[in-house]
């Protein structure tokens, strides 16, 4: 799990506003993108998981605003929205049985 998984854990929404503005000015789009809108953590899960799961609505519309700005259709839908992880569940099913 990664700081960026554990502030969405934590909700603490500016912390990680911070984080993705200092990545985006010292790091090239293609690698933000693989270590903070698609990393995972052990059970496979990305940081939208962990925001769906803990009902963080603010988290998730921002996370999402960048997924658009940054992410191909693609990794959108197989990463973000369909990827399951260890635990078999996506985002949907997660935002589903509310969190």
């Amino acid at each position: 799990m990664t700081v960026w998984h554990v502030e969405a854990l934590f909700g603490n929404q500016k912390l990680l506003e911070k984080l993705w503005e200092l990545a985006k000015k010292r790091l090239k789009t293609e690698k933000v993108n693989n270590i903070l809108l698609l990393a995972t953590d052990v059970l496979g899960w990305t940081v939208t998981h962990i925001a769906a799961k803990h009902c963080n609505l603010r988290i998730l519309q921002q996370l999402w605003k960048w997924a658009k700005e940054n992410l191909t259709t693609e990794e959108i839908n197989n990463t973000l929205l369909l990827a399951t992880g260890d635990m078999e569940q996506s985002v949907s099913h997660i935002e589903a049985k509310g969190g």
